[in-house]
């Protein structure tokens, strides 16, 4: 595949954000997982307080892929980490260069800010992805294991104590 390009998301795209990212959601098997509306992707991507930032892929003048991160702190090492969130090619559209684009035009930013790398988590199920991130030069982080509070544990630990 050839003739796509990459830019920067703006405000008017929160509706094509809305749909790649469901569509990732998807492709995870994980869709009775997402929740998020256009109103939350407009808030948090272009709101009073940005939280992240994303890149549309556009072909044949369609959005066909997104990419939304943003920079978190290595304290170590006094210095940002660009944590990739997500990365989603509409399948149709695959293995023509956009996944490969969307890494490399981070990549630039992340050198650009001086970050200390590149971070982002795959399922360890996808087989293509982790293959394509290998061949790129990426390796497993295997000395952490991830850990979430949500949902009542999470309330139940912010409650007021007696």
């Amino acid at each position: 595949m050839s003739g796509f390009v990459l830019r920067d998301a703006v405000p008017a795209d929160v509706g094509t954000v809305h749909r790649l990212v469901r569509g990732l959601a998807e492709y995870e098997r994980l869709l009775d997982r997402f929740h998020a509306t256009e109103a939350d992707f407009a808030r948090v991507l272009f709101g009073s307080r940005p939280l992240g930032h994303a890149v549309i892929a556009e072909a044949g003048g369609r959005a066909v892929g997104v990419a939304i991160w943003y920079f978190v702190l290595s304290t170590f090492n006094a210095r940002a980490i660009l944590f990739l969130e997500d990365i989603f090619v509409e399948p149709e559209h695959r293995r023509g260069g956009i996944g490969l684009a969307f890494i490399r035009h981070l990549a630039r930013i992340a050198v650009e800010a001086d970050c200390w790398s590149m971070d982002w988590r795959v399922l360890e199920w996808n087989e293509p992805a982790l293959a394509f991130y290998r061949r790129i030069g990426a390796r497993p982080v295997t000395d952490w294991i991830g850990q979430r509070l949500q949902g009542d544990a999470l309330r139940a630990l912010a409650a007021p104590t007696r």
